[in-house]
């Protein structure tokens, strides 16, 4: 029986996620054998400060990528959204599963939607995309930033430290922790993450039959639309820890594929959004980003990252 060995970060959303690919797989491949890595990054290591602050790219992925690199791990599994636009050498993103609930959720300690909670409620989020869109929906919040996994976030609300939080819906839906949910926050009000919801493997270049393996768990239309959200990262050349959203739509009638683009001023004052639709996913990236180019998308991000 072979031994495949799957690198994961050490986080109970990880491992659950982690968890759940090796499941389906098994049941594609029977005999197979499968064995988790755990590997701690820096994002985990690093929860004394905004996540914008520690800076680099692969705050999540980096040292996951580098057990890959040296052969200590055959593939990964990542929360998509957190995967820089680009990737270490030799590797490659080989399956995207269906993806889950994109949105962003609220939870709030008394049960207030967020047009509801009190004038100054404390609000918490690590994500710069999410204070961007908050403060635009309701500039009168105090948004403070919270770090940790998702069981440390819930429970410093419970404590009373926050009001209400912000994390994403799909996170919540693995966890089985739905009913925690308040409000889902439609992208209306907050575009998602690049990436947000889709579950990313990785894996060699070079690793063939392991390849053909996984991508037999691959979704197609969710695969369209990582392309897509993850062409138009590329292009404005941001990580997922700038104000920066995307969101595609793959209709099932023709494959084309719709996106909206956004970057944001920290503060909200300024928010750029562009979108396009079409039936090739690369272009369609690359024509949003060129869009919100056009508004002046790099100076915004040029003013985050100083």
């Amino acid at each position: 029986m072979s031994t495949i060995r799957v690198a994961s970060r050490t986080s109970a959303l990880a491992m659950t996620q982690t968890n759940f690919v090796i499941g389906k797989l098994r049941e594609l491949s029977p005999q197979t054998d499968f064995e988790v890595v755990p590997v701690l990054t820096k994002g985990d290591q690093i929860l004394d400060v905004t996540l914008s602050k520690v800076g680099g790219k692969g705050l999540f992925v980096s040292e996951i990528e580098a057990t890959l690199v040296r052969g200590q791990a055959d593939f990964a599994v990542h929360s998509l959204k957190d995967v820089p636009a680009e990737l270490a050498d030799g590797l490659t993103l080989t399956a995207f599963p269906s993806r889950a609930d994109a949105r962003d959720a609220l939870i709030t300690k008394d049960g207030e939607g967020l047009q509801s909670l009190a004038p100054g409620a404390k609000v918490g989020t690590s994500s710069l995309r999410r204070v961007a869109q908050l403060r635009r929906a309701r500039p009168d919040l105090d948004i403070q930033s919270i770090r940790g996994n998702i069981d440390t976030r819930l429970r410093k609300l419970q404590e009373g430290q926050f009001d209400a939080i912000v994390l994403a819906a799909a996170g919540l839906e693995r966890m089985g922790w739905q009913d925690r949910i308040t409000e889902y926050l439609e992208p209306v009000t907050c575009l998602p993450a690049v990436g947000q919801g889709i579950l990313g493997i990785e894996s060699r270049q070079d690793d063939a039959a392991l390849i053909e393996l996984l991508s037999r768990f691959n979704d197609p239309n969710t695969e369209l639309a990582a392309i897509a959200e993850r062409t138009l990262l590329f292009s404005l050349n941001g990580s997922c820890q700038v104000p920066i959203a995307g969101y595609a739509l793959v209709f099932e009638d023709n494959r084309n594929i719709w996106l909206r683009g956004m970057v944001a001023d920290p503060d909200g004052t300024r928010v750029l959004q562009a979108e396009d639709k079409g039936s090739d996913a690369e272009t369609v990236g690359l024509r949003v980003a060129a869009r919100l180019r056009d508004l002046g998308a790099d100076e915004l991000l040029t003013q985050v990252s100083q």
